[in-house]
């Protein structure tokens, strides 16, 4: 069984060992939760390049020692000249996951960065930018070892991948995967990093840097102009909440799904009591998952133009009636609707004060649209892929909209004072896995190592209305496996233990008696935890 590190005062967690230490640096030097995070987000950005970077997005949940918790949106909406007629006349019957046309929307991570350094001066941060930025920096000019996670990461499209403009250069070797190790430089990336630090983060939209990011975006045929970037801001929002019988999760609304791993724990909890990895536990889980994805595909767009209050769906009458139509001795038949691919980093920080954030960056589908911007070395993400084509649809394309969001970065506060922060990447499955992780420990008392550790199921897509296929990972007991088949689940046993696109989950949580933190990042990743 792992051990969970346990630090004195304060910790972080991250996918890739090198923002951890950013981050641990950061917090040795006397710099907050947040302005750690700031700098492990740079530090990931440029090293982790298949799960993110800085033309992706970016969600931050952040708690303050007095219990104040703060949601930011730093997702970027489609551009001016992203409409449904351009894409019908180029002849597409859906917006395509890679090229010049999937870099539909503005990139917010970097202006998340912006409003985050702003609350962190308002909590007494002082930690100048070119600190924070700095070994983003340096490990873009002097190099850093290609990692074993984007060695041997597979995705699909990976042939349009390859051919988009520019990606073979930046990111494969001999027109092939980069062999992990390899050492990689991206020095017009480091420039552009650099010159952020003179001039702020906001040259990234309204300077030169966003003047070059335009003027690339626009000779490539992107829709988005520099009058988007200009005025683009991420925003303040406020957190969804869901009240449980021990405490409090938090994480952010539309057009995150958010709602959907919220729900899931409400319907969990109502579903009975369950002894730890039995079939039943996991039965609750995947039904509880069915019924949420499902609420969640029919009303979660974006914000300015949701039908439906997400919270309302929150309230304990309207879980009670989701959780009573789960059928506790037989599978639902389900399909999901979206395909479960996307790639995302989560990261995690709580520092010596308490002051606890969550936050999740991506560039959604690995390596995103492929389009690599030459005079900055930026690669441009594919969010906009969620989107529409059809005038009819919740989550249609228009210019200013935003689209659907895979993202969400929870964060708990238990009765008892503990603060959890947790998180994963994944993609559309990331509330199946949120689930497992959050109610291992919390509902069974597993400790943080065990329960990211522990092998992990999917739910995949499904082919009309038949039941929904279960994929395992190869460590599950086979009493479990058979217990499910026996409820009516297809299962599907994976031969592998460690499965990359089972997640990269972590946890850290900060127990209020002796301020002593746990931290734990998954042995699926390339990262870990560190602290003080």
């Amino acid at each position: 069984m792992p051990e969970t590190p346990v630090f004195s005062t304060a910790a972080v967690a991250a996918p890739h060992t090198l923002a951890a230490e950013t981050g641990q640096t950061v917090l040795a030097a006397g710099g907050n939760a947040i302005e750690a995070m700031v700098a492990m987000a740079a530090t990931i950005a440029v090293v982790y390049p298949h799960m993110n970077g800085i033309g992706g997005d970016g969600f931050w949940l952040v708690r303050e020692p007095n219990g104040r918790v703060h949601a930011l949106d730093a997702s970027g909406p489609a551009g001016a000249l992203a409409t449904i007629r351009r894409y019908r006349d180029k002849g597409y019957d859906a917006i395509p996951a890679r090229g010049v046309d999937a870099s539909l929307t503005v990139a917010g991570a970097v202006g998340g960065w912006e409003l985050a350094l702003e609350l962190a001066r308002a909590l007494g941060g002082q930690m100048p930018l070119d600190l924070l930025l700095g070994d983003a920096i340096r490990h873009a000019r002097e190099g850093y070892a290609v990692s074993g996670s984007e060695a041997r990461f597979r995705t699909s499209e990976e042939a349009a991948l390859y051919a988009v403009p520019g990606f073979a250069e930046a990111f494969l070797t001999e027109g092939k995967r980069t062999p992990a190790g390899t050492l990689r430089r991206v020095p017009r990336l480091a420039d552009t990093l650099e010159h952020l630090t003179h001039t702020g983060l906001r040259d990234f939209y309204r300077g030169d840097v966003g003047r070059e990011i335009a003027s690339d975006l626009e000779r490539a045929g992107a829709p988005i102009t520099r009058r988007d970037l200009e005025t683009y801001q991420a925003r303040v929002t406020k957190p969804l909440e869901l009240r449980l019988g021990g405490g409090t999760v938090y994480n952010l609304p539309p057009p995150t799904q958010g709602l959907t791993t919220l729900m899931i724990l409400g319907m969990f909890e109502r579903l009975g009591s369950f002894r730890a990895e039995t079939p039943e536990h996991h039965h609750a889980l995947i039904e509880a998952s069915k019924r949420a994805f499902t609420i969640g595909d029919r009303i979660v767009a974006d914000p300015l133009n949701m039908v439906h209050d997400a919270a309302a769906f929150l309230t304990a009458s309207a879980l009670e009636r989701e959780a009573a139509l789960i059928d506790m001795r037989r599978a639902a038949p389900y399909p999901l609707p979206r395909s479960p691919e996307g790639d995302t980093i989560w990261m995690g920080a709580i520092d010596k004060d308490g002051l606890a954030v969550s936050y999740i960056q991506s560039v959604f589908w690995a390596f995103g649209s492929g389009c690599v911007l030459p005079a900055t070395g930026i690669h441009w993400h594919n969010r906009g892929a969620a989107f529409s084509l059809d005038p009819a649809s919740r989550n249609r394309l228009e210019p200013g909209r935003k689209p659907f969001h895979t993202l969400n970065p929870p964060l708990a506060v238990f009765d008892d004072g503990r603060v959890l922060s947790f998180g994963t990447m994944g993609g559309e499955t990331q509330p199946q896995i949120l689930g497992q992780i959050f109610t291992r420990y919390a509902n069974f008392g597993m400790g943080l190592a065990d329960a990211v550790d522990a092998p992990r199921w999917l739910l995949d897509k499904g082919k009309g209305i038949a039941p929904a296929l279960v994929r395992l990972e190869g460590r599950f007991d086979p009493g479990l496996v058979r217990g499910l088949s026996a409820l009516g689940h297809e299962v599907s046993e994976l031969t592998e233990p460690y499965i990359d696109n089972f997640g990269h989950a972590g946890m850290l949580v900060r127990h209020p008696r002796n301020g002593r933190v746990e931290a734990t990042h998954d042995p699926r990743s390339d990262g870990g935890a560190l602290g003080l």
